[in-house]
């Protein structure tokens, strides 16, 4: 089978430094709102309704940008390219980035972070896009999860910077150099992205063949190996495949008339919409403010949720590294009601302990927060490298951005009324949660179908699609249908690109 090569690691993690940009934006205003300088220049009462508004309007302004930036890119990386792509919306972010940090006013703070969104959320499409075509089957889980690794480490770094900014002697300072530094991803990727290639499956798809075969050997290139042969009988599937698949016009109308799509298309958006639904940025997007609710005081709000980000992180790293032994969908049905008697434990600790001062009791309220971004990963990982692998190249693209924007949807809906929630009905809001996690897992357990270890171009078989050529177990060559139910093994010769 194909290799997995360091020539095809090393452009996976250049790619992947656009979603180191997408965690440090994504959580620079989280960590703001941790931040007495924050309150203090903009004449805010953390305590007030008001306040609690502001901060809702600020994440779901940022969502918004994000939600048409990730439809946007579908077009665009079909137009233009996925390397392209990923430029233009590293400079987009960038601009974004620069001008939200300088805003010397709330209301152009709280309108250019959907300008900043807009480029993060093409950034969180592409790069998972990019990722899945260019992996082979048999680690794809790992490689397409450098996206979720990658902007884990950008919340793990951003948590820490903030917890440094904290007792800098400027107010203006600890909350706006977080921010600032919101532009070292997307200028590392636009850096980065002249060594990265344009996408093999791509390139067939625009005709470029020699150009593709070339990219596939580059990228997996086996000493074991000297005839190419597995990276003969990828191009020839990918080739053939996109051949086939390019008869069906594609379009965001047509991915819900086509039944095998809408099937895809309704799937990703649940999928996506069901990670948002565990609660999971309708918590950490007011942390440090819940963590404050449980006693901690200063600069310990900040300190724990770094910690928290890092723990995070740790567990989306075991969970890509273990994705492709044991599957996304068993992740999926043990992330689901583990996270649901999680939030169960947690609404009662809360029930029991909030605003008093039993610290045994507080402690456990965040031990079991730490807890839920454990278990978290089991869907959170699966999730963007199950959405970007079941579209066909043809509507990739446009499938994953469909499924981001069911993702940044969620997150309006629960992390919106988050401030106001969980000021007003506290501990219930965990409840919620648990029982929408419940309901996910029905759903997960009779719909979603195991796409491990299965080549992108045989993906249509599991939806009711014909597969033009099948890979065979090794990965050296091709089998054929014929007649009946048999299959005929396909010699790969000497491959030309034209």
């Amino acid at each position: 089978m194909a290799r997995l090569t360091l020539y095809n690691v090393i452009i996976g993690m250049i790619v992947s430094i656009g979603t180191f940009g997408y965690g440090y934006g994504f959580g620079a205003f989280i960590t703001s709102i941790g931040q007495p300088g924050f309150y203090k220049d903009f004449n805010l009462d953390p305590t007030s309704k008001y306040t609690a508004n502001i901060l809702g309007a600020v994440n779901a302004l940022f969502a918004a940008g994000a939600a048409f930036g990730s439809l946007s890119q579908g077009w665009l990386a079909d137009w233009i390219g996925r390397r392209k792509a990923l430029a233009a919306s590293a400079l987009f972010s960038l601009i974004g980035a620069g001008w939200t940090s300088g805003s010397p006013y709330l209301a152009m703070l709280i309108t250019i972070r959907i300008l900043h969104g807009f480029g993060l959320g093409m950034l969180i499409c592409l790069v998972p896009l990019y990722l899945t075509e260019v992996s082979p089957p048999h680690c794809r889980g790992l490689m397409s999860g450098m996206t979720v690794m990658g902007f884990g480490l950008g919340y793990v770094a951003v948590a820490w910077v903030s917890v440094a900014t904290y007792f800098a002697k400027n107010a203006t300072l600890q909350w706006r150099l977080p921010l600032a530094l919101s532009c070292v991803g997307p200028l590392g990727l636009l850096v980065g992205i002249y060594f990265v290639p344009e996408s093999p499956r791509y390139l067939c798809w625009i005709g470029r063949h020699e150009a593709a075969l070339e990219a596939i050997q580059r990228l997996h290139r086996d000493v074991d190996d000297p005839e190419n042969s597995a990276a003969k009988a990828e191009f020839m599937q990918i080739r053939a495949q996109v051949e086939k698949d390019k008869e069906e016009k594609s379009g965001y109308v047509r991915m819900f008339t086509k039944p095998s799509w809408r099937k895809r298309s309704f799937l990703v958006l649940f999928i996506m919409f069901a990670s948002q639904a565990t609660g999971v940025n309708g918590i950490a997007n007011y942390l440090v403010l819940i963590f404050g609710t449980l006693g901690l005081k200063g600069v310990m709000p900040l300190l724990v949720y770094a910690i928290y980000s890092v723990i995070g992180t740790i567990a989306a790293f075991v969970a890509c590294f273990t994705m492709d032994k044991f599957g996304r969908r068993r992740l999926f049905l043990i992330g689901f009601p583990a996270l649901a008697a999680n939030l169960l434990i947690e609404a009662l600790l809360q029930r029991q302990y909030l605003g008093k001062t039993n610290q045994a009791g507080n402690t456990a309220a965040v031990a079991c927060i730490y807890l839920f971004i454990i278990l978290f990963q089991f869907i959170d990982a699966p999730s963007f490298v199950w959405c970007s692998e079941i579209f066909p190249t043809t509507i990739r693209a446009k499938g994953i951005g469909l499924s981001m924007f069911a993702y940044f949807v969620g997150f309006i809906t629960f992390s919106t009324p988050g401030p106001v929630a969980f000021r007003n009905i506290t501990w219930r809001m965990y409840l919620i949660y648990m029982a929408l996690c419940l309901v996910c897992e029905i759903v997960v357990y009779f719909f979603i179908p195991e796409t491990r270890g299965r080549p992108v171009e045989e993906m249509g078989a599991l939806f009711g699609e014909e597969v033009v050529l099948h890979m065979t177990l090794d990965g050296r060559g091709l089998v054929e249908k014929t007649e009946g139910v048999a299959f005929e093994q396909i010699e790969v010769a000497e491959t030309k690109g034209e």
